[in-house]
C-alpha cells in the first residue's frame, strides 16, 4: 500500500475528553476526515492496523491523488509516540512525511503555526513522539489553545471549550484543514503561508 506520509491528530480517547482544549488534535483530524468523505465516500477508508493503539484511515486530502495515512492515538497523550512509531514503522514513513496536530498554550485561540522540528514545550504527546521517531524533525501543526488566566494548566487544558469559544474553535477546524491541503498538495512554505495567515473574522 502506497502511502505519502502520516497525519496525527493528538487527544485522548474517552467521552469525557470530548471537546476538550487537549484534544483538538483530535478534532481538527476528525474535520478532516469528515470532508474527505463528504465529497468523495470512497476517498477515505479505515484500516485495522493499529493493534488497538490508534485508529487509522487511509484517506486522499483535498484534491491530491496521493493517499495519506491519518491517525488518532488510543493510547493517552503521554504514550502517542508509540502510535505514531508504530505506523511510521509499518508504511515505512519518515519524520520529515509526518504532520502532527497538536493544541498550544503559547498561541491565543484562533491562531495557529506551521513548523518543523523544535522542542516540546512540556507537550507531552510530542515528547513522545520525538522519544518514538528519533528525531525532532516531523512537522507540526501548533493550534492554539490560550494559557488559563489563573487556575492550574492540567486542569485549564482537560476542560472542555466555553461556549462562547465554540463558534471559534469551527473556524479554527475548518483554518487548519486548508493548511494541511496545502502541505499534502503544495509541500511545506505553501502550509506555512496558508497556516500561519489563519486568523479570525
Amino acid at each position: 500500500m502506497n502511502i505519502s506520509g502520516v497525519i496525527v491528530g493528538l487527544g485522548n480517547p474517552g467521552k469525557e475528553y470530548t471537546n476538550t482544549r487537549h484534544n483538538l488534535g483530535f478534532m481538527v483530524a476528525d474535520h478532516l476526515l469528515e470532508d474527505a468523505q463528504r465529497f468523495t465516500p470512497d476517498a477515505c477508508s479505515p484500516l485495522s492496523i493499529g493493534k488497538k493503539k490508534y485508529d487509522a484511515w487511509k484517506c486522499r486530502i483535498g484534491t491530491s491523488r496521493d493517499f495519506w495515512l491519518v491517525i488518532k492515538p488510543m493510547t493517552y497523550m503521554n504514550l502517542s509516540g508509540e502510535a505514531v512509531g508504530h505506523a511510521c514503522k509499518y508504511f515505512d514513513i519518515s519524520p520529515e512525511q509526518v504532520v502532527v496536530l497538536h493544541d498550544e498554550l503559547d498561541l491565543p485561540l484562533g491562531r495557529m503555526k506551521f513548523k518543523i522540528g523544535g522542542g516540546h514545550a512540556g507537550h507531552n504527546g510530542l515528547r513522545s513522539i520525538e522519544q518514538h521517531l528519533g528525531s525532532r524533525n516531523f512537522n507540526r501543526m501548533r493550534l492554539g489553545i490560550g494559557k488559563p488566566e489563573h487556575g492550574s494548566v492540567s486542569n485549564y487544558v482537560l476542560n472542555r471549550f466555553t461556549k462562547a469559544e465554540t463558534e471559534n474553535v469551527e473556524m479554527v477546524l475548518e483554518g487548519a484543514r486548508k493548511g494541511i491541503e496545502a502541505f499534502v498538495s503544495s509541500g511545506f512554505d505553501e502550509a506555512v503561508k496558508i497556516t500561519n495567515a489563519f486568523k479570525l473574522p
